[in-house]
Formats: structure tokens, C-alpha cells, sequence
């Protein structure tokens, strides 16, 4: 920033200023807002060009793009474990990750309430940006957007990732074959308990934390010990059980899991029991399923274990031959149920 800038610059109150229609306008206190508080925190060369896009360096020769978007309006807006910021990085990084891809880049769009405090903006800002340094990703471009009160729930973020991904990687949900192990690197259903729990204001002996966090680091782990992996799929809205079903009818093939391996955190269970969830229906932020030759399942266990995303991984079933591409389950006490899809929403509102 110029002196001239500097010396013409009205200083934003964070303490108790709030967000007004002006700060979407295109005028002079949406700029202050983008520079006071997005680029001081997002701070960063491709940034700092100032432009409507980001110009970025060139890609390898053998390395193909990968790019996915996502939006977040969970309520409440900070939960335990986490808050909108961090889970609108996690969540894009993720989507590109489960290609085996490097995420690089983020853009990030902001619908601001009018009214929304400052203090908490930024916050939420602060916490994005600590994400993606962590992630080693940078938010690049984004765009601001502001709507009258009543109209919004406060704060909705878009987020949009590029990464690259070698030629030679064919990582896709189409991929699961027969024979192969189906894996997860940890316990199910915390996110959306947690969410749901806050919510609710339900207090139980342990407080229940989300899983949200980017999962790119022990995935490229995995798949440079392991070319091999032919899923790699991320658990979010609808849980295990839908997202094994995308996975079954992608590759068409049916899918079998051993209830005794899935690992689930006895309070976690315990939430659902109250809440009448099931747990391979809730939602997670930090999950990956991964698909792979049964021969190379205990090579990506060990990996996953030894990192700290991924200490109670497991395997949790296998993929067989099915022409009508269930996924099954053997229960607890011997007996077998389908899993089927999630029919309408049990969780609203949670990522």
C-alpha cells in the first residue's frame, strides 16, 4: 500500500465495528475491508497483484490440473474444533487431494450479512488463513459480497482449489475392483456430532470435536508409498454409508463392511444413541476412504497410523462382485443389513 493510500484510509473498528451495505459496494469502505482484513491476512505474492484474477506460475509437463469448489454455510458459524474459516479450506483441499493431486491454490468468496461483527469476521478470516498455511496452499483471488440484514445467516464462504496431479496417477471412484480392501484413517461421525451437539447445546462427559482438517499431507504419503490406490474418496454429507454407495455405483461393484472394524468413538456412538443417528450416516470433515489391492492394505494402514490424521485407521471391509452394486454390512452379532443411502437430510446444515 502507497503513503497516498495509506493517508486517504479510513482504519476499520474489528472491535466493535460491523459490516454495513457500503463494505459490498465497490467503493472506498469495501476496499479498506478487502485491505485491512482479507489481504493482511491472506497476505501473499499472487494476492497482492491486486487484480480481478491471479496470474500464476506455469505447470509441469507431466502434470495434469485438478480443480474443485465448494461452499460452506454451516451454522453455528464456530463449533468445537473448528469454524467456518478452517472448514471452507479443509474441505476444498480435500476435494482436490482425493485425486492424489497437490492442492496449490485457493480462491474465496464471502456473502456478509449486514451487522456481522468485525471481531468475529475476523476471526473466521485469521483462522482461513492459518488453515491454508498449514494446508501449503495460498488463497490467491476471492470476491465479497454483502446482503441486507435478515438475509443472510451471517457469513457463507465459497472456496475454490487448483492442484496438480501426476499423468501417471489414476486415482478415481470408478476404480474399485473386486478382491480390493476398503480402508478409513480414523473414527467416524465426529464432525457432524459435534455440530449437532453445540447446536443443541447437549453437554455429554467429554466434549465432542470435529475432525475438520486438510488431509492433503498423509495422502501424498500414501500415494507415493502406493501408486496403486484406485479410490481415494473423502466421507462428508451423507457419511461412510452414502459415500461407499457413490463409490459402488461409480465402479459397479458391491461393497462389504465387518461393523466391528469401523471404528467409532464410544461417545460418538453414544450421541447417536440420543440423538437417533446413525453414525455411518453423520457427516465428516477429516475423513479419507481409501480403495486398494488387498496386498498393499497394510503398507497404507502403517502409513496412516504414523501420521497424526490417521492413527485409528482400519480396515473396514472389501469390494466384491455384484451386479446390483450394494454395500452390505456384517453386524455386531453375525447377522448382515444393507447399507443403503441416506434418504432426505439428517443433518442440516452442517459443513
Amino acid at each position: 500500500m502507497n503513503e497516498v493510500t495509506k493517508r486517504f484510509q479510513a482504519k476499520l473498528n474489528i472491535k466493535s465495528g460491523r459490516i454495513d451495505m457500503t463494505h459490498g459496494s465497490g467503493g472506498r469502505a469495501m476496499n479498506d475491508l478487502i485491505e485491512q482484513l482479507f489481504q493482511k491476512h491472506f497476505e501473499n505474492d499472487y494476492l497482492n497483484q491486486k487484480n480481478d484474477q491471479a496470474i500464476l506460475p506455469a505447470l509441469g509437463a507431466n502434470e495434469r490440473i485438478v480443480m474443485a469448489t465448494d461452499s460452506h454455510v454451516v451454522s453455528p458459524l464456530f463449533f468445537p474444533g473448528g469454524d467456518i474459516g478452517a472448514l471452507s479450506v479443509h474441505g476444498t483441499v480435500n476435494d482436490v487431494a482425493m485425486s492424489g493431486a497437490k492442492p496449490l491454490y485457493l480462491s474465496a468468496g464471502f456473502i456478509l450479512e449486514e451487522g456481522f461483527a468485525l471481531a468475529d469476521l475476523e476471526k473466521i478470516v485469521i483462522s482461513m488463513a492459518k488453515a491454508a498455511r498449514e494446508a501449503g496452499v495460498a488463497i490467491v483471488t476471492g470476491d465479497t459480497k454483502v446482503v441486507e440484514k435478515g438475509k443472510g445467516d451471517g457469513v457463507f464462504i465459497s472456496t475454490t482449489g487448483i492442484g496438480v496431479v501426476s499423468i501417471d496417477l489414476d486415482i478415481s471412484g470408478a476404480n474399485a475392483k473386486p478382491g480390493d480392501a476398503v480402508l478409513i484413517n480414523g473414527t467416524i461421525g465426529d464432525h457432524g456430532v459435534a455440530i449437532m451437539s453445540h447446536r443443541e447445546n447437549l453437554a455429554f462427559e467429554t466434549e465432542i470435536i470435529s475432525d475438520s482438517a486438510s488431509l492433503n499431507g498423509v495422502i501424498a504419503d500414501m500415494v507415493k508409498a502406493v501408486p496403486e490406490i484406485n479410490v481415494l474418496r473423502d466421507p462428508t454429507r451423507g457419511g461412510l454409508a452414502s459415500t461407499l454407495n457413490e463409490i459402488a455405483q461409480q465402479s459397479g461393484v458391491g461393497i462389504k463392511l465387518m461393523e466391528d472394524d469401523i471404528p467409532v468413538r464410544s461417545d460418538v456412538h453414544a450421541a447417536c444413541e440420543f440423538l437417533g443417528l446413525d453414525p455411518l450416516y453423520v457427516a465428516n470433515e477429516g475423513k479419507v476412504i481409501v480403495i486398494c489391492p488387498q496386498d498393499k492394505a497394510e503398507t497404507l494402514l502403517e502409513i496412516m497410523r504414523n501420521h497424526p490424521l490417521g492413527q485409528h485407521a482400519a480396515q473396514i471391509g472389501t469390494v466384491h462382485e455384484d451386479p446390483n452394486h450394494f454395500v452390505t454390512m456384517e453386524t455386531a452379532f453375525g447377522g448382515a443389513r444393507v447399507v443403503d443411502w441416506l434418504n432426505g437430510e439428517q443433518l442440516p446444515r452442517i459443513c
